[in-house]
């Protein structure tokens, strides 16, 4: 049988989708079934850049459950010895989730395949929030990614609001030479140790 084995953030942040999803669904009691779950991997809404004031980068996953939207940050401890208390959340990570959240509550069913109907109808509240920013443009590839995305998660969490969408921030450390992080503002912090899971320093993928 084939073996893959991973190394760094975006490995382990894969690793612990497929192995501790359940713990992230716990934090909030939330009593989907895994098999109830749809999860994003890495989905881009394009890299920072000057030219475009619509996009706003890539989380490291989504994971929409039947009763909440779990928007993902990861980071690890990068095998060294970690000794901090708090955590930092970077300004253009926060403002990725704020964006992010409004379009998954100010999207519904009417736009689908419309796009042009909702940067008409939605354009000025989003501009208000977000100085500036744009709605993605119509013919974009960041507009296909946005509304699968939000098509996909409507379907499958039906009542979304800002009560139910949820800033996670995954820190992964090894408990044999470094602590978890007990503080972060804004996120909820979901720490896993890895230690017992590594093979040298790369995590098992597969299966």
């Amino acid at each position: 049988m084939t073996k893959i084995l991973g190394y760094g953030e975006d490995a382990f942040t894969y690793w612990a989708l497929k192995q501790h999803t359940s713990k992230i669904l716990n934090e909030f009691q939330d009593k989907t079934a895994l098999l109830d779950c749809l999860i994003f991997y890495r989905p881009s809404f394009g890299r920072h850049s000057k030219e475009s004031k619509a996009v706003f980068g890539e989380f490291d996953a989504i994971i929409v459950s039947l009763e909440n939207i779990y928007l993902i940050e990861s980071k690890w401890d990068n095998l060294s010895e970690f000794n901090k208390d708090e955590l930092i959340i970077r300004e253009e990570q926060k403002l990725r989730h704020q964006i992010f959240s409004w379009y998954l509550t100010h999207w519904n069913k009417k736009y689908s395949n419309d796009w042009k109907r909702f940067v008409k109808e939605q354009q000025p509240d989003f501009q208000k929030k977000f100085k500036g920013k744009t709605i993605a443009p119509v013919g974009k590839l960041l507009v296909k990614n946005l509304e699968f995305i939000l098509t996909k998660s409507l379907e499958r969490c039906e009542k979304i609001s800002s009560d139910n969408i949820k800033n996670i921030l995954l820190f992964f450390y090894n408990a044999e030479k470094s602590k978890k992080p007990t503080k972060i503002k804004d996120f909820t912090l979901i720490p896993i140790d890895y230690s017992k899971e590594i093979q040298g320093n790369f995590v098992d993928l597969y299966p």
